[in-house]
């Protein structure tokens, strides 16, 4: 290869060396470039934090970028990063970016897999098994008011009109005094207790005292208990094992650092 060849060679590489370095920058500001990088960063940090990437937010975050190279152009210019108040700012930034690098590489070092969450749902499933009641109640004051109505309704009377009419539970009563499917130990044990011993249909045959009031409870149908399936609750189970771990993992660092410091709690 001549010399020639070889000098218009490097003229052709020369000239396309501004084009490189320019796909690289969003932009120049002040005859300073400012980097695409910058804007992945924003990006991630919007991901990390649960947002949906759009194009609108591509947008933004290419305008932020730039004005910020701006606004902090001016700051060194006016000495800002020299003064004491920044530089506390600064060491408090750099702990916070610090720890929660740290968090992040513990938990993608400590995944929560399927078979942990499915582990869980398991535990939960079987302590969840049982008999769902579905009830009806109407919720009195006194004790004659409550046998008043249970003759009313033994007469023919209408349990819900009843109970939208008379029952101080204003959330039930609405409905006819419907509380719908819920397991027997989510109510006082009173009601509980009266309600598991009635059979579809039936009705107290006197009024059920509580620390509400008194109460009338018929019992309009049964089944077992539901349970989501697995796939329905994975992401909200491995979401607070995470917590559990990420706690577990804070207390540990805790527990292991030497220090005369007496936490409050």
């Amino acid at each position: 290869m001549n010399t020639k060849s070889l000098l218009c060679r490097l003229a052709v590489a020369a000239a396309f060396l501004p084009l490189a370095a320019q796909a690289q920058n969003l932009a120049i500001v002040n005859g300073k470039a400012v980097p695409k990088a910058r804007v992945d960063t924003l990006i991630q940090q919007a991901k990390r934090a649960g947002q949906q990437v759009s194009p609108e937010l591509e947008q933004q975050a290419r305008d932020q970028v730039v004005l910020r190279e701006i606004f902090v152009q001016e700051a060194e210019r006016r000495g800002v990063a020299k003064s004491a108040a920044y530089r506390e700012q600064m060491e408090l930034a750099r702990q916070s970016i610090l720890i929660r690098e740290l968090f992040e590489d513990h938990k993608a070092k400590n995944p929560v897999t399927d078979v942990t969450a499915k582990a869980e749902y398991d535990k939960f499933k079987a302590s969840a098994t049982g008999t769902e009641y579905r009830a009806r109640h109407i919720l009195v004051e006194s004790e004659d008011e409550a046998k008043k109505l249970i003759a009313q309704i033994k007469a023919g009377g209408n349990f819900e009109e009843l109970a939208k009419k008379n029952s101080k539970d204003e959330g039930s009563g609405a409905n006819g005094g419907d509380l719908d499917f819920a397991k027997a130990d989510s109510y006082v044990p009173e009601f509980g207790k009266a309600m598991t011993a009635l059979k579809k249909g039936e009705m107290t045959e006197t009024p059920v005292k509580s620390q509400f009031g008194f109460h009338i409870i018929k019992l309009e149908d049964t089944r077992d208990a539901a349970f989501p399936a697995f796939d329905d609750v994975k992401a909200q189970i491995k979401q607070r094992l995470e917590q559990q771990q990420m706690q577990q993992f804070q207390e540990d660092l805790r527990t292991k650092a030497k220090t005369d410091y007496k936490f409050s709690q």
